[in-house]
């Protein structure tokens, strides 16, 4: 699971450092489209990851209330 999270946390600084360099304004066009297209895929891991852990939680928190039902 320490992996998933250090995806995660790499995925986000790289996405971050991304996003600064862009923002410089000292990209020409071309480095900027190149950076972007990879902005968008560290975007959608850090999505992906953040759906599996909404889901995990929905699942546990799910799990939780059932057995309460049960006592």
């Amino acid at each position: 699971m320490s992996d998933k999270k250090t995806d995660f946390e790499n995925n986000l600084k790289e996405l971050e450092k991304i996003i600064s360099e862009l923002e410089s304004g000292e990209c020409s066009l071309e480095k900027s489209i190149a950076l972007f297209e990879k902005g968008i895929s560290y975007t959608d891991e850090c999505r992906k990851a953040l759906e599996k852990a909404e889901h995990k939680i929905i699942s546990l928190t799910e799990a939780e209330g059932e057995a309460q039902d049960i006592d």
